[in-house]
């Protein structure tokens, strides 16, 4: 499913999040599974996959028997703060305590379409860094390029696009 765009949303007292109704109508439980992962990140915000992409980027990981130490603590840490979230029949999805906790949330949130996954951010957070963001964008975007473009072993395309 692709994501777009942002909705200002509230989590309860409950610890709950109401997942919006057009992103709830594209949902296809066959395609996409039963349930969101919650993975708590840096910087205050909490990335919100479907069931089947989070499976599926687990399962490409590399995996080994002996994985370094840096390798399993990544590993310990991203699948062992992470949780499974089954929406309930509101559509609602109930975060462990402890993750709000350890992001340090609000209640006031906005949810943030990154392509195929969502970020939970603080609302004010997300409102206040957005005029910023669009005004990096076409820099970002040229360093990006430029990143692919020396991976490839090749030339990219010029300032213009040529």
């Amino acid at each position: 499913m692709l994501f777009t765009g942002h909705y200002e949303h509230t989590i309860d007292s409950k610890r709950r999040l109401a997942i919006p109704a057009d992103i709830r109508s594209r949902w296809e439980a066959e395609r996409d599974g039963a349930a969101w992962y919650a993975v708590p990140w840096p910087g205050g915000i909490v990335r919100l996959y479907t069931e089947a992409v989070f499976k599926s980027r687990a399962s490409d990981y590399w995996m080994s028997l002996t994985p370094d130490e840096d390798e399993a603590e990544l590993l310990r840490t991203l699948f062992g703060l992470s949780a499974r979230l089954e929406p309930d029949a509101a559509g609602r999805i109930r975060f462990p305590d402890e993750m709000l906790d350890l992001v340090g949330l609000s209640a006031e949130v906005a949810l943030v379409g990154v392509r195929d996954y969502l970020e939970v951010w603080d609302r004010a957070v997300w409102r206040g860094s957005m005029k910023d963001r669009l005004e990096r964008l076409g820099e970002q975007m040229r360093r990006i390029e430029s990143k692919r473009t020396k991976r490839m072993g090749g030339e990219g395309p010029d300032r213009d696009g040529r």
